[in-house]
């Protein structure tokens, strides 16, 4: 059984994570590292929770299950995102929001972009806590939400190598990337991201907290309508003109056969 209290201790660490990040972004002039942050909003949410379980109770399984998996998803994560963003210079999406939030960005930036993402993250969190403080004994659904949780890391995985490959090759430039797993879908990574977090859902399914689904359909929402698909491709086609024809051919997030063939 889910104890609220807790998951409103977890919203005091998120919180104090994010007002460490903004002080940093003060000192860098640069917003960027708060996407390296974001994983690591939910391994402390889930720690604080298993925190408080652990002060009452050993260890259950389904704890020891989840903490391993998010701290694997969120790591693995992280360490891409702060690899990729190496540098001095902000992100393009944060210079604009920079532009757009003048003047006074340096304090806005508190609320706008570090608040922000983690009030999302603490309510997204809700299926950790609940399959943290679930006590029930693992059961089928706990292997279900595995097995997901292990195709959906993998793919993701194997979308972000691929792609960071296919950018380091300076005769791709202004090319698109249609091979490997972005044959079958144009937004992979983000696919085997929602992959990970229907199975964090299938944890807190097991353990009887069956309305906790918000926590998936809100990132599924996310990576469709907000942060993800839609952002991407709204300017995409005007700066890589050959990808026109790879939104006509490829399924934009489940994987698919191609709708057509693609020019040679």
């Amino acid at each position: 059984m889910m104890s609220w209290p807790i998951y409103f201790y977890s919203l005091a660490t998120i919180a104090i994570f994010a007002f460490a990040g903004w002080l940093l972004s003060l000192a860098r002039k640069n917003v960027t590292h708060v996407d390296s942050m974001w994983s690591l909003f939910f391994v402390i949410a889930a720690f604080t929770t298993a925190a408080f379980v652990l002060f009452v109770e050993v260890a259950p399984p389904r704890l020891i299950l989840v903490l391993t998996c998010v701290s694997v998803w969120a790591l693995r994560l992280c360490i891409y995102l702060t690899w990729r963003n190496w540098g001095p210079h902000e992100d393009s999406r944060y210079v604009e929001i920079r532009k757009n939030n003048q003047p006074h960005f340096w304090f806005k930036s508190l609320y706008i972009v570090f608040g922000l993402q983690a009030i999302l993250a603490w309510v997204i969190s809700v299926s950790l806590h609940a399959a943290i403080a679930a006590t029930s004994p693992l059961n089928l659904l706990d292997y279900a939400g595995l097995a997901l949780f292990l195709f959906g890391l993998v793919w993701e995985s194997l979308a972000d190598w691929q792609l960071s490959r296919f950018k380091a090759n300076s005769n791709n430039k202004g090319k698109v990337l249609n091979t490997g797993v972005w044959r079958y879908s144009r937004h992979p990574n983000y696919f085997g991201e929602c992959c990970v977090w229907w199975a964090f859902y299938l944890f807190a399914l097991a353990g009887g907290a069956w309305w906790a689904m918000i926590s998936p359909i809100l990132m599924t929402l996310l990576l469709l309508k907000v942060s993800g698909v839609s952002l991407l491709e709204s300017t995409i086609v005007e700066r890589r003109p050959a990808y026109a024809e790879y939104i006509r051919s490829t399924n934009a997030f489940f994987p698919g056969p191609l709708k057509r063939e693609l020019t040679k």
